[in-house]
């Protein structure tokens, strides 16, 4: 079922039915959406009129389960995230009081992919808080314009997003995905969350209520979080609007609550988290360790390049070698190795300088804009 006015009223009468929703984008082509199919596991698909067709293979859920939703697959195959009513609420509530969203003045605005959490939690928002919501089908910069001047004043974006939306059309503007950029306006809210946490559930470094925040493994024998520290670790994270498991695969969360994200973070002074980035991104070249952001947010404030992602790549004598690929901005020319190398320099280690670049047409991504290193 394509994204509409129809869309929230579908998922109301699937759950008073007793029953889950499975979002699948239908802009997957055959192949893929078989691969997501096979990781959701539906008993039955709703078609774009309405009508429930079952399916074959299908597998139960159990009571109180609400969502089984993909993850974007930026590192490889996707998971089935599974979110309860309870999870689903608590996420809903905690982001609503952040916002003071107010139901009798304030209406959300849909236009993310609604086969991911960016998109579909907007709605599900609105269904658990009252609060009126006008659903799009994806991201269309006209109709978001035209919607915001109608009255729509809370919605999510991702950042491509804001080159083409004046932000002070809305109250307030969510933004996650990939990198914020640095420059957003005061009412662009950049914040860190992913699928099992059912959207975001740090705000501009400042946790939700009820979000609890563990750098390295929390304590084992009590189930405390670990000490807050400037030292950078994996992050974990404990709360109400964490899912609930896997559709397959080991228990993701240990027995105390404690979710180990992949994302390596610190939580210096000042009660503020700082994300470093995804464990698997991380460069180690020459004995050092490059994080891919900051070299992009440098590259990014060149006029010459439009899109930019920093990889590593095999290398015999520095194990790994930090390579730039840029997609060059329109009406430039290429930008050459020995400015960028003296462009990184001045602002970075010289162990995070880009040692090759690679020119592409447009960088592969998600749905919701995040880079998929994994294709580079």
């Amino acid at each position: 079922m394509p994204g509409g006015p129809a869309y929230a009223d579908a998922i109301g009468r699937v759950w008073d039915a007793g029953d889950a929703i499975a979002p699948v984008d239908d802009r997957l082509p055959d192949g893929e959406q078989r691969r997501v199919m096979a990781a959701l596991r539906p008993g039955a698909v709703m078609e774009a009129d309405g009508e429930i067709r079952a399916l074959h293979g299908g597998r139960p859920i159990e009571d109180g389960d609400a969502l089984v939703i993909a993850t974007s697959g930026t590192s490889g195959q996707p998971k089935a995230v599974i979110h309860t009513h309870d999870s689903i609420e608590a996420s809903a509530m905690a982001t609503s009081a952040a916002l003071s969203v107010d139901p009798q003045r304030d209406r959300w605005l849909a236009c993310l992919p609604l086969a991911h959490i960016g998109g579909l939690a907007v709605v599900m928002r609105s269904l658990v808080t009252g609060t009126p919501v006008e659903v799009h089908h994806g991201f269309d910069a006209a109709a978001v314009i035209d919607a915001a001047r109608r009255g729509a004043s809370l919605t999510s974006l991702v950042t491509r997003a804001l080159h083409q939306v004046p932000a002070e059309l809305f109250r307030t503007v969510l933004i996650g995905g990939a990198a914020p950029p640095p420059d957003r306006p005061a009412n662009v809210i950049a914040t860190y969350g992913m699928t099992e946490t059912g959207s975001g559930v740090v705000y501009e470094t400042t946790p939700l209520d009820g979000l609890e925040i563990s750098i390295g493994s929390p304590d084992s024998g009590t189930g405390a979080a670990a000490p807050r520290t400037d030292q950078q670790g994996e992050i974990h994270l404990r709360g109400p609007m964490l899912f609930r498991g896997y559709r397959s695969g080991p228990e993701p969360l240990d027995r105390h609550g404690w979710f180990a994200t992949g994302d390596l973070g610190s939580w210096p002074d000042g009660g503020r988290l700082q994300v470093a980035g995804r464990r698997g991104d991380v460069i180690k070249t020459g004995g050092e360790m490059v994080w891919p952001e900051p070299v992009e947010r440098l590259l990014l404030q060149r006029p010459d390049i439009d899109q930019a992602a920093v990889i590593g790549r095999p290398d015999p004598d520095w194990g790994q070698r930090v390579v730039a690929v840029i997609v060059t901005a329109s009406g430039h020319r290429r930008p050459d190795l020995d400015e960028i190398r003296n462009a990184v320099a001045a602002k970075l280690p010289i162990w995070a300088v880009p040692k090759d670049l690679e020119f592409v047409d447009d960088l592969p991504r998600t749905s919701l804009g995040k880079v998929r290193r994994t294709l580079l």
